[in-house]
C-alpha cells in the first residue's frame, strides 16, 4: 500500500477567496504588486552560486518532523557543498510570535515557515516581507506536484487581504489530519457513532481514567477540540463557508452553537484532563503517550512521537459522526509552507532548497520518518501500525471530500480571538450562545476595521 497522498478533490478551499477590508496599524495599505524586479527564467545553478549560508527558520521540532528536516538538510548540503544551512528551529508558538520582527529586520532569514491564512502569512504578504514565487513554480513545475486546491492555500493577492488566489508564496511538505488517537489497551472496541464515543468517555470517567487528555493553556488546542466536534454536528460546507467568509456565513448559527454546547458539556462532565485550561499542549499529549488517558484529540504531526513511545498500543481514527457508516469529516489540510523572504540575499538558493524539500526524494523521506507527504508523488509503503492507520484515514477523507479548514484562517486575529473565547466558554464563563455571538461580533468588527 502506498503511503498517504492528497487523493481526490479535497475541497478545503472551494473557490477559496477571502477578502478582509481592514488595515493593520503601522503598515502600508498600498496594494501594488509585490512581483520581484528580477524573475527566474530557468532552474538556478546552486553549485555556481559560490559559498552561501542559507538561514532557515522552521517549526519542525517534534519527532518525525525533526527527523525529516535534519535528513533533508544533510542531503541538501551533501549535494551542494558550497551551501551551509543555518537552521533556527522554533516551536509553533515561538515562531508565530517572533517571525514578523525577524523577517523585517536587517538580518532577515532566507527561508521561513509561515502559517497560512490572514493572521500570519497574509500580514507578511501585505507588508511585502515575502517574495512571490510564481517564477520558480514555473521553472520547477511545482503546480504539477500538488492538486490546485492544496497549492492555492499558499496563494495571496498582493495586498495580503485575499488568499486562495493570486501569487504563490510557498510550498507545504505534509498533509495534516486532526483526529482521535486512542489507547488500544483501554479501547477494545472502536466507537461507530458520536453517541458511542460519548458512552466510552463516561465509562472512562467512571473507571477513574482521563477520558480525553487535553491541555489548553496555549489557547489554540481548544480550536482543534472544538472543530473536531463541530465537523460532526454542523454541515461541513457551513464550516468551509464561514472560514472563507462566503456571503451569509455566520459563526452564531445553530451548527456552531451545537458544537460549543457539546464540548462544554464534556468539560462539565469531567471528560477532559483536570484543570485543562492550565495544562500545556505538550504535557497533555506526553501524558497520553505514557498510557494515561483513553483518547487524545490531536494532529498527525504527533504520529512519530506517539508511535515511538507507545508502539502497538496506540491507534488513530477520525471522530465518528452521528450515524454509523457515514462519510468521515475531519479538521485538516497541510503543514506550514516554506517561503522565501523579500530580504533574502540568496533567493535562488532558497527556492532550490524549497524545491528539494518537496520533490520525490523528499516525499520518500517524509514517509520513512512517519509523516504524511502532501505531494502527489510516489512514496514507499507507510510503516505498519499507527502510520498505516493515519494513511488509511487520509485516503478515506480524500475519497469523501471530508476535510474542513482551520478556523484561524478567517481573520488576521481570529486564532487569538477564537482560542481565548473557547477557554472562557469551556470554563463555564459563557453559554454556547454567548460564545458564538461574541465570536461573530469580533468577525464583524474585523470586517468593519
Amino acid at each position: 500500500m502506498k503511503a498517504a497522498r492528497w487523493l481526490g478533490s479535497l475541497a478545503v478551499v472551494g473557490v477559496a477567496t477571502l477578502a478582509v477590508g481592514c488595515g493593520t496599524p503601522g503598515e502600508s495599505s498600498d496594494s501594488g504588486s509585490t512581483t520581484p524586479a528580477t524573475t527566474a527564467s530557468r532552474a538556478p545553478d546552486v553549485a555556481a552560486a559560490g559559498d552561501v549560508t542559507l538561514t532557515v527558520w522552521d517549526q519542525e521540532v517534534r519527532g518525525g518532523q525533526a527527523a525529516q528536516i535534519r535528513e533533508l538538510n544533510k542531503q541538501f548540503m551533501a549535494k551542494y557543498p558550497n551551501v551551509k544551512i543555518r537552521r533556527v528551529a522554533k516551536s509553533f508558538d515561538d515562531l508565530n510570535t517572533t517571525l514578523k520582527l525577524a523577517v523585517s529586520g536587517p538580518d532577515a532569514p532566507d527561508v521561513v515557515e509561515a502559517n497560512q491564512g490572514l493572521g500570519v502569512m497574509g500580514q507578511l504578504v501585505r507588508a511585502r516581507l515575502l517574495r512571490p514565487m510564481d517564477d520558480y513554480a514555473r521553472v520547477y513545475d511545482w503546480e504539477s506536484r500538488y492538486p490546485s486546491l492544496l497549492i492555492d492555500l499558499n496563494r495571496f493577492e498582493p495586498d495580503g487581504t485575499t488568499f486562495g488566489t493570486g501569487e504563490l508564496y510557498g510550498l507545504s511538505q505534509m498533509g495534516e489530519i486532526v483526529g482521535v488517537f486512542y489507547n488500544k489497551r483501554l479501547v477494545r472496541e472502536l466507537p461507530r457513532t458520536l453517541d458511542e464515543f460519548e458512552a466510552q468517555l463516561e465509562e472512562a470517567k467512571s473507571a477513574g481514567e482521563v477520558p480525553i487528555q487535553f491541555g489548553n493553556l496555549d489557547k489554540w488546542p481548544g480550536i482543534h477540540e472544538y472543530e473536531t466536534v463541530l465537523g460532526q454536528v454542523a454541515d461541513k460546507q457551513e464550516v468551509r463557508d464561514f472560514t472563507f467568509q462566503k456571503d451569509g456565513a455566520r459563526f452564531d448559527s445553530a451548527g456552531f452553537t451545537d458544537g460549543a454546547a457539546k464540548i462544554q458539556e464534556w468539560a462539565r462532565k469531567g471528560y477532559f484532563t483536570p484543570d485543562f485550561n492550565g495544562v500545556g499542549y505538550d504535557p497533555a499529549w506526553q501524558q497520553f503517550a505514557k498510557g494515561r488517558g483513553r483518547f487524545l484529540i490531536a494532529g498527525t504531526w504527533l504520529v512519530a512521537d506517539l508511535a515511538r513511545q507507545m508502539g502497538d498500543d496506540v491507534g488513530f481514527m477520525v471522530m465518528p459522526g452521528r450515524e454509523a457508516g457515514g462519510e468521515p469529516v475531519a479538521l485538516g489540510g497541510e503543514s506550514l509552507p516554506f517561503t522565501v523572504t523579500s530580504k533574502s540575499k540568496n533567493p535562488d538558493v532558497a527556492a532550490a532548497y524549497i524545491d528539494f524539500l518537496t520533490d520525490e526524494n523528499a516525499a520518500r523521506v517524509l514517509t520513512e520518518t512517519d509523516n504524511l507527504a502532501a505531494m502527489k508523488l510516489p512514496t514507499p509503503a507507510a510503516t505498519p501500525g499507527l502510520p498505516t492507520e493515519v494513511a488509511e484515514a487520509w485516503r478515506a477523507l480524500g475519497e469523501a471530500d471530508g476535510l474542513i479548514p482551520y478556523l484561524d484562517y478567517t481573520t488576521p486575529t481570529f486564532g487569538d480571538d477564537l482560542g481565548g473565547a473557547i477557554q472562557e466558554m469551556l470554563a463555564g464563563k459563557q453559554s454556547p450562545e454567548q460564545f458564538t455571538t461574541g465570536v461573530q461580533q469580533k468577525v464583524d468588527a474585523s470586517k468593519a476595521g
